[in-house]
């Protein structure tokens, strides 16, 4: 799913290429795109683009008159760049954004359509979307604490939590809690001061590193290459692969189709975390640390 580095960079290159100018028509290759009923996309075709922004995970079109569109690319939704009036050919594409620049499309991988468009009118209509999570990268070491320990919950939990924090899912909470040093296991109450403190750093500077990594990649082209799966990553998607720190073994946990990936060396003590299903598979086999995997 794209996160908030991802779509900053989106709503960066968007930016340069719509604000100013008029959208001339939206175009469906699959109705369900559209929550929303009233306006129509009618109503939005013709007006001006007075900016783009982010909303937690969505790209924010706003146009005159108060109307926004608000789009949800959800896991496999992507947004392309394409010469005006380019066609909407295949299962994938599911709608066009016509402007008088260029044709926005977006397209989304697999079977389940997920992804989403909400066509509101004002800012309250647009605020009704958000999850109610903080801007992570605008907390101050009091809101962040705050929203951490509201609820005790798992720190991988509370990370990917839109109504805790916004815009951050499950690769980027792996990379920050590989950055902060801390078990993604860890209750939020349980962690002292420090370790607070030193997660918000880490969540801060994670987001803002991949985000200008991202948009020095990109350049003056529109971002192509958005994936939860990236080089340079400590331990996202690089299971059994050597933590870039210590050189252990990263180690997974998979959980109700999510997953979580760490380095059991860096943040857990060597201690290995459960995962439930192969646990429950092995019972009494089942390592226990770092070193009893490696003997085995």
């Amino acid at each position: 799913m794209p996160e908030l580095p991802d779509v900053e960079v989106y709503v960066d290159a968007l930016r340069k290429r719509v604000v100013g100018h008029r959208l001339e028509r939206i175009r469906f290759n699959s109705p369900f795109l559209l929550r929303s009923v009233t306006p129509a996309p009618s109503d939005a075709e013709g007006n001006r683009v007075d900016g783009v922004r982010r909303l937690g995970k969505r790209v924010v079109i706003a146009l005159e008159g108060e109307l926004f569109l608000a789009i949800h690319l959800m896991i496999a939704g992507r947004l392309h760049w394409k010469p005006k009036g380019a066609k909407l050919a295949g299962k994938l594409a599911l709608a066009a954004f016509d402007f008088d620049t260029g044709t926005l499309t977006l397209t989304e991988a697999g079977t389940k359509k997920r992804a989403s468009l909400h066509i509101v009118r004002g800012e309250a209509d647009l605020a009704s979307l958000a999850r109610g999570g903080i801007e992570p990268l605008e907390a101050s070491p009091l809101a962040f604490a705050e929203a951490l320990t509201r609820e005790n919950r798992t720190l991988k939990r509370a990370l990917t939590d839109p109504s805790i924090f916004s815009g951050i899912g499950n690769a980027y909470s792996d990379e920050i809690l590989h950055a902060a040093r801390l078990s993604p296991g860890q209750l939020t109450r349980n962690l002292d001061a420090d370790e607070i403190a030193r997660l918000r750093v880490a969540t801060q500077h994670t987001l803002t590193s991949w985000r200008d990594r991202l948009a020095a990649e990109a350049g003056d082209d529109f971002p192509e290459k958005v994936t939860a799966f990236r080089e340079g990553m400590a331990v996202h998607g690089r299971f059994r692969q050597p933590c870039p720190v210590c050189g252990a073994p990263v180690q997974r946990i998979v959980y109700a189709g999510n997953e979580a990936n760490y380095c059991a060396r860096c943040q857990t003590g060597g201690k290995l975390l459960a995962d439930r299903a192969m646990s429950r598979l092995l019972g009494k086999d089942w390592p226990k640390t770092l070193e009893e995997l490696e003997r085995r």
